[in-house]
């Protein structure tokens, strides 16, 4: 007996150690990303025409749709604020050349889907990001501690994926090729306090993406889900950019990189390290009351810090 559980326990012991060795191998693909699985330079242009973006008015969303008009799609733009599409419309069309078609659309009601289908039909869609979603409340906190927005929250982060993949990955079917890029959440990889709503809600996200991709994947459609940590949007706040924390455009740039590493990717390659050290530490630690008050104390920190920037900078400019 004593010896059989010896050979168990060696045998157990090199699996883990084969499997940690496995994932470091496999982590080296965003250390070298071109050498891995280089793209060739029409790769998104053999997708389709066009490309639709939701939530392209700002943020991640906006820089989805620069870049992948400067990759030689034409672009959908889908919003809740016209003015700020138009701006980005702009840009595109005289940065790239590309044509731009805006729609506006409130993703935090239900009854929208009926015209966004009537705008975008006979177009040859080649590539949707599915980038729209809303935070229930700016800062983490408890749950009864925030307004009862759950509806809206569902309806744009739940409810948007879903319609808007129905509704493209038809005709991508017939075709047999499309890219659907759903942009989840680093927090929506475990669940994590202080952000369960939202957390939940990109939780199905990467469990609807990771389903999709099994079921089309055999039909020449790639469906990857994009789960960035920290990026400077409006609905970070603006926080200011560092290792960890991306600036918007430089995250879109080096996320498309990845579109063919998988399923899932957490964007970048600093966030895929935030992503497999996350991963090591036991759940019961990450939800310990501690860490969530540490956790509150450093938000509260950053976000004084990042308030403390304007003010700084306005008096710059006027000693200038």
């Amino acid at each position: 007996m004593g010896e059989f559980c010896q050979q168990f326990f060696t045998l157990l012991g090199a699996l883990v150690c084969l499997s940690f060795l496995v994932r470091c191998i496999m982590f080296l693909k965003y250390l070298f990303p071109r050498a891995w699985r280089p793209l060739p330079q029409s790769f998104f242009r053999s997708m389709g025409e066009w490309a639709v973006v939701t939530g392209a008015g700002d943020g991640i969303g906006k820089a989805y749709a620069l870049e992948l008009a400067k990759r030689g799609l034409n672009i959908v733009m889908i919003s809740r604020t016209l003015e700020k599409m138009q701006k980005v419309a702009f840009e595109i069309e005289k940065t790239t050349g590309r044509q731009v078609k805006t729609i506006q659309a409130d993703f935090t009601k239900d009854d929208i889907y009926e015209n966004i289908e009537d705008n975008i039909k006979g177009l040859e869609i080649g590539i949707l990001v599915n980038n729209v979603g809303m935070l229930p409340w700016p800062n983490p906190c408890r749950f009864l501690s925030i307004p009862d927005n759950d509806k809206s929250v569902i309806n744009c982060n739940i409810t948007s994926a879903t319609k808007m993949t129905r509704m493209v990955l038809k005709q991508m079917e017939q075709r047999r090729k499309g890219l659907i890029l759903n942009i989840s959440s680093g927090v929506g990889i475990l669940p994590s306090p202080l952000y369960a709503l939202y957390s939940a809600s990109k939780a199905y996200v990467t469990s609807f993406s990771k389903a999709l991709q099994a079921e089309y994947k055999s039909k020449g459609i790639i469906i990857q889900v994009v789960s960035p940590y920290g990026v400077s949007t409006a609905m970070t706040r603006h926080l200011k950019t560092n290792l960890f924390i991306k600036d918007a455009n430089d995250f879109v740039r080096e996320s498309l990189n990845y579109v063919t590493f998988g399923n899932e990717t957490f964007g970048c390659l600093a966030h895929e390290i935030m992503g497999f050290v996350i991963k090591l530490i036991p759940l019961w630690v990450l939800h310990s009351e501690r860490v969530q008050e540490k956790f509150l104390e450093v938000f509260s920190h950053l976000t004084e810090e990042n308030q403390k920037m304007p003010k700084q900078m306005s008096v710059h400019k006027n000693q200038l």
